[in-house]
């Protein structure tokens, strides 16, 4: 079996509502599909890239790629999951967990979407506390980051809500105009601290190595 040498692929986590975990090739291209039905509202610009704004084909075609791109790069110092996000068996969305030197620093990024569908609905919340229960819990990571443009309410609101604090901010320049975003960061303490809804995660420990992760502390 192919998880034997990939064993990413048996790694799942289950929320009250939802499982996060890497999608066969079919619930890709159903994602990839998703994603062409919108991810943002007209206006609105969460993302550095406006990769959501391409033509149809082009956006499909890129979540395909990026999913990809991300097995193939992967090395123990330098990796990001991207896990589907599925309700009733079907996705509805993206929650990556990324880290760089995670053996020596313990710290882990993340990043997600979710289609127009499926927003307002709670899910973000319970997608980003899933990767933090991986991160804390099973990884023995130290801090979780995160960061969005300072006008991005709803990714505030999660971050707020599920105990990150600000961290500072970072301006950048994105098409000749100046993009204010606002940092976040999460210790190990306040995570602990925080009372958090039940998570099952399989299929861990056959793939601890390949996160860095094997001589940090585990456990909550």
């Amino acid at each position: 079996m192919i998880e034997r040498h990939w064993p990413l692929l048996a790694l799942s986590i289950r929320t009250p509502r939802l499982e996060l975990r890497l999608p066969d090739d079919d619930e890709l291209a159903e994602l990839a599909e998703l994603a062409t039905r919108g991810v943002y509202r007209p206006g609105e610009r969460p993302f550095f890239s406006r990769w959501p704004e391409k033509p149809a084909d082009e956006v499909a075609r890129g979540v395909v790629q990026r999913h990809w791109r991300q097995r193939g790069a992967w090395t123990a110092d330098h990796w990001a999951l991207e896990f589907t996000t599925f309700l009733d068996g079907r996705p509805i969305g993206a929650q990556q967990i990324r880290a760089k030197e995670f053996a020596a620093l313990g710290e882990v990024e993340s990043g997600s979407w979710l289609g127009l569908e499926h927003q307002g609905l709670g899910y973000g919340t319970e997608m980003r506390a899933a990767v933090l229960h991986l991160a804390f819990a099973e990884l023995g990571a130290e801090y979780a980051l995160s960061a969005s443009f300072v006008d991005n309410a709803s990714s505030i609101g999660v971050s707020r809500k599920v105990g990150y604090q600000p961290d500072g901010i970072q301006r950048d320049v994105i098409e000749g105009q100046v993009f204010v975003t606002q940092r976040f960061r999460m210790s190990r303490d306040d995570w602990r601290d925080r009372e958090r809804p039940e998570f099952t995660v399989s299929g861990i420990d056959g793939c601890r190595e390949m996160f860095g992760a094997g001589t940090l502390p585990t456990g909550g």
